[in-house]
């Protein structure tokens, strides 16, 4: 790896009003370079991407590429100097070929200036075949997995002969196996000597396939170590300000009797045959690869989508749940995994999401009960550490960990029996995880029925009291905590049957 400075961001500072989000940090990043930005949500790490990009401008320091400094004033400047960034959020025309999302805005023309659809096929199958892709370029990307998505916009920036790449959490919606593909594709950006700036909460992909981190906290760079030298404990130290010794939160809590009880559930496409159960108390996992249909399961016992066949039971009695409605009011919740999308709406204040799901317990008719609903506001805010300048911020400025908590907090002030947590903590940071692990483990304590599906595997062994691994709609395994292993998870989650 040569140890030319590709890129080099000095003394960069950046602050809205009187909040300074960042504070003279310093990022280099060399030719055929990974290099990490680590830190809790809210650590500056999202602004250094967008001063970057050209979205924003920093109030001071220096950007140099190659040792000649940059004005980089918008994205197509960034563009122009080889800087290209993949957003955490796919940003494709689904009803479009990969060929033509590849080229969006920078098309191939002919002879005639009409737009080359078979030159860019062409180009694009040459980028994918080289990364060795099971893809072709006239596919549509709305019939590819999320997964696949993400490595098309991976594509996108290469065609483009990008020389510094910007990845942000690229695994959050990858199964193990993409996830060694994207490694595989990096590694021969690597050879190409093209800068890579990797941004992941999952540290364990950090000491795969890096080979710097750089830690931020409260807008300030706390670390720059090589990643052989990096020590998972001292990571969390820098990025959080203090030891984090309890990380996971999982007290002995009494387990009392059944609380919802699925019989042969079906779905017309998804599943069939589902039976498992959840018990007060208890702390329920379920595991498995992309395309379990984990989420699916659990948002047919929601009513989100329709029963082909089988029963639900609460509290040992038959349950008709034709609608999200039903089931909340049975006392069944589900927090779903993409809170931005289903969980908040993101344009409309904290005080308005919390209160959403309880909306009828402070309006009634044209009269609102203000301090009722401002004192479950300050409870929770209080209950739950969120951190925000007042119950009227806009949902969309909080960050991850912090639009999570009042995701839960708007469930909770529903007094749940049941809660489902899809991918709890998926995309924060490990403060904000620690800070969720305990609000579980305390509703655990209170004796609510927690299932939990998680795509992290030491979240599971860790957190849960049993296990239900599926694999292509199917209960394929269940694991009690004695007998929880990464590895007897991982046979039960590739245990197709035919």
């Amino acid at each position: 790896m040569s140890e030319a400075k590709l890129l080099e961001m000095s003394n960069i500072t950046k602050a809205f009003g009187s909040n300074v989000v960042l504070n003279g940090v310093n990022l280099s990043v060399g030719e055929g370079e990974v290099v990490a930005i680590l830190g809790e949500n809210g650590a500056g790490k999202s602004t250094l991407i967008k001063i970057l990009g050209g979205i924003y401008k920093a109030d001071s320091g220096e950007i140099r590429i190659d040792g000649e400094t940059k004005n980089i004033n918008s994205a197509a400047v960034a563009g122009a100097n080889g800087i290209r960034i993949i957003h955490q959020e796919i940003i494709l025309v689904p009803g479009r070929t990969i060929a033509a999302n590849v080229f969006l805005g920078r098309e191939l023309k002919n002879s005639l200036g009409m737009v080359d659809a078979k030159k860019m096929e062409a180009e694009t199958q040459k980028v994918i075949d080289e990364f060795q892709l099971n893809m072709r370029a006239d596919q549509l990307v709305g019939d590819l997995s999320i997964g696949m998505q993400q490595l098309v916009e991976i594509i996108k920036a290469v065609s483009a002969e990008a020389r510094i790449v910007v990845m942000d959490e690229p695994t959050s919606s990858l199964s193990e196996g993409e996830v060694q593909t994207l490694f595989r594709i990096i590694r021969q950006l690597q050879e190409k000597k093209v800068g890579i700036i990797y941004i992941s909460h999952r540290l364990e992909e950090l000491f795969a396939i890096t080979d710097r981190i750089v830690v931020l906290r409260d807008g300030k760079m706390v670390g720059d170590i090589p990643t052989r030298e990096a020590d998972k404990d001292e990571l969390i130290r820098l990025m959080v300000g203090r030891e984090l010794s309890n990380y996971y939160t999982r007290n002995r809590h009494e387990i009392r009797g059944v609380s919802l009880e699925v019989k042969n559930l079906q779905h017309a496409e998804y599943f069939k045959d589902v039976s498992f159960y959840a018990r007060y108390g208890e702390i329920v996992g379920f595991a498995g690869l992309v395309g379990a249909r984990r989420t699916e399961l659990m948002k047919t016992i929601f009513g989100a989508f329709p029963k082909a066949g089988g029963e639900i039971l609460l509290d040992g009695k038959k349950v008709n749940i034709r609608r999200p409605q039903d089931a909340i009011d049975l006392g069944i919740v589900y927090v779903s995994e993409d809170r931005r999308s289903e969980g908040l709406i993101l344009k409309n204040d904290v005080e308005f999401n919390m209160g959403l799901v309880c909306l009828s317990d402070f309006v009634n008719g044209i009269r609102v009960k203000q301090a009722a609903w401002d004192r479950m506001v300050e409870e929770y805010r209080q209950k739950f550490h969120i951190k925000i300048t007042s119950p009227h911020q806009l949902t969309g400025d909080l960050s991850g960990g912090n639009q999570q908590k009042v995701v839960l907090s708007k469930w909770l002030a529903k007094n749940p029996k049941v809660i489902i947590l899809d991918e709890p903590t998926r995309g924060i940071d490990v403060g904000a995880k620690a800070e969720i692990y305990a609000i579980i483990d305390e509703l655990a304590a209170k004796g609510t029925s927690i299932i939990m599906v998680s795509s992290e595997l030491p979240e599971i062994i860790n957190m849960c009291n049993r296990c239900y691994i599926m694999c292509e709609g199917k209960i394929t395994g269940e694991l009690g905590e004695e007998e929880f292993t990464q590895e007897a998870m991982m046979t039960y989650a590739t245990n197709r049957e035919e």
